[in-house]
C-alpha cells in the first residue's frame, strides 16, 4: 500500500522525487541551447542512407599555412640581408685592408758652434736652458679642446688625439726605446700596412728618407750615452682636422730635452742636454680609430748637438759635455740618385744651449 498521502498508483512521473530526478543533471539550460550551433542537412544528405545528421566542417588550416609562409619569407629576407652586409661591411677585415702609406722622413743634425756646456747637476742645466718652463714627460703633451668634424664624432677625434699622444710617449719617452733595447712599444701602435717599412728600417737602416729608425723613434746610441735621469722635459702641441671624409689627420710638434751622461761614466760625471724636435703627421681611418692604431705619414726631426758627419739614420749620437763638433760637413749627396734623400745639416743656435 501507498503512504497516507500518495495516490494509489504511486508517485506520478514528473512529480517531486520521481524519475525526473535521475535526469536532472543532464537538463540543458537556456544559455546552452542558444549557444549551440545547429546545421540542417540538405535534401541530398537526408536521402542518403548513411548521411550523418550534422555535417562536420573541415578544420581551418589557411591561417597556419599563411603564418608558415610569412615565417619562411622573413627568414629568407634576413638571410639575404646578412649576406649583403657581409659583402659590404663598413669595417674591412685586416686581410683585405689597403696597405699603409709609406712614411716620408727627414733627420737633420744640428751642430754646435763651440763646446757643449755641461754640469754635474742635470736640474741646474734644465733651469738655465730654454726648457726651464717645460713640463716633465707626458704632462708636456696636453690634448687640445676637442670639436667634432663634419664626418667624425667628438669621441673619434679624442681617440685620434690620444692614440697619437700614446705613440709619442712610447717612441720618445720610453727608456727602453730611447736606449735602443726595444722597438715593440712603438711598433704595436702602427697600422699593419706600415709594419713592413718599419721592420725594414730597423733591419736595414738607410738615410733614404724612408728607412731611418730615428724617423720612427728617438733612438740614442747606447754605446755612447745614457740617460742622466727620467725627468725628460717636453713641450708641444697636438691638432686634429679632417684630411678627407674618410680620414682624420693629427699633427704633432714637440720639443724633447734629454739630460745625458757618457755611457759607463760615474754618477757625478758632467751631464749635458740633448734637444730633439719632432714634427709628425698621423692619419687615422675608421679601422685605425677602432683598433687604436696610427698611420705615420711624415716625420721631420731636428736634433742636436750632433756632428754633421755622423750617421744619424740608425742612431742619434749626441755630442756630450765639453765636446765640439769635428770639422766637416754632412755626407755627400748624389743628385742623380732619385731614390735617395738629400743629406741636410744645420747649426745649433747658442741660445738653444744652457747658459752655464
Amino acid at each position: 500500500m501507498g503512504g497516507p498521502g500518495d495516490p494509489p498508483e504511486g508517485t506520478p512521473e514528473g512529480g517531486p522525487g520521481g524519475a525526473e530526478d535521475e535526469y536532472r543533471s543532464v537538463v540543458f539550460d537556456e544559455s546552452f541551447v542558444r549557444a549551440a550551433r545547429l546545421q540542417e542537412s540538405s535534401a541530398a544528405e537526408r536521402m542518403a542512407d548513411h548521411a550523418p545528421a550534422v555535417r562536420r566542417r573541415p578544420p581551418r588550416h589557411r591561417g597556419l599555412a599563411r603564418q608558415l609562409m610569412v615565417l619562411v619569407l622573413l627568414i629568407a629576407v634576413a638571410f639575404g640581408t646578412a649576406i649583403y652586409l657581409g659583402f659590404r661591411h663598413p669595417y674591412s677585415s685586416p686581410q683585405v685592408r689597403r696597405s699603409g702609406e709609406l712614411v716620408r722622413m727627414s733627420v737633420v743634425p744640428l751642430a754646435p758652434r763651440g763646446r757643449v756646456p755641461g754640469a754635474a747637476d742635470a736640474e741646474k742645466l734644465y733651469a738655465r736652458s730654454p726648457a726651464a718652463q717645460f713640463e716633465v714627460g707626458a704632462e708636456g703633451m696636453p690634448l687640445p679642446a676637442v670639436r667634432r668634424t663634419a664626418h667624425f664624432s667628438d669621441s673619434q677625434v679624442v681617440t685620434a688625439l690620444t692614440t697619437a699622444k700614446d705613440y709619442l710617449v712610447r717612441s720618445s719617452l720610453d727608456p727602453a726605446v730611447l736606449t735602443g733595447r726595444e722597438v715593440r712599444p712603438a711598433r704595436a701602435l702602427l697600422d699593419p700596412g706600415q709594419l713592413d717599412q718599419f721592420d725594414r728600417s730597423f733591419d736595414r737602416p738607410a738615410a733614404d728618407g724612408r728607412h731611418a729608425p730615428t724617423g720612427w723613434v728617438v733612438r740614442l746610441d747606447p754605446a755612447r750615452v745614457r740617460l742622466a735621469g727620467d725627468g725628460i722635459r717636453v713641450r708641444g702641441t697636438l691638432r686634429a682636422a679632417e684630411a678627407d671624409a674618410a680620414t682624420l689627420e693629427v699633427t704633432a710638434d714637440h720639443v724633447f730635452v734629454y739630460a745625458l751622461r757618457p755611457a759607463g761614466a760615474a754618477a757625478d760625471a758632467p751631464a749635458s742636454l740633448f734637444t730633439v724636435r719632432r714634427a709628425l703627421t698621423f692619419h687615422f681611418d675608421r679601422d685605425d680609430l677602432r683598433t687604436h692604431q696610427v698611420q705615420l705619414v711624415t716625420s721631420s726631426v731636428q736634433a742636436g748637438p750632433l756632428a754633421c758627419a755622423e750617421d744619424s739614420a740608425s742612431y742619434l749620437r749626441p755630442l756630450l759635455a765639453g765636446r765640439t763638433a769635428p770639422p766637416g760637413g754632412p755626407a755627400g749627396a748624389d743628385p742623380y740618385d732619385t731614390d735617395g734623400a738629400a743629406t741636410l745639416c744645420g747649426t745649433l743656435a747658442d741660445e738653444a744651449q744652457p747658459q752655464v
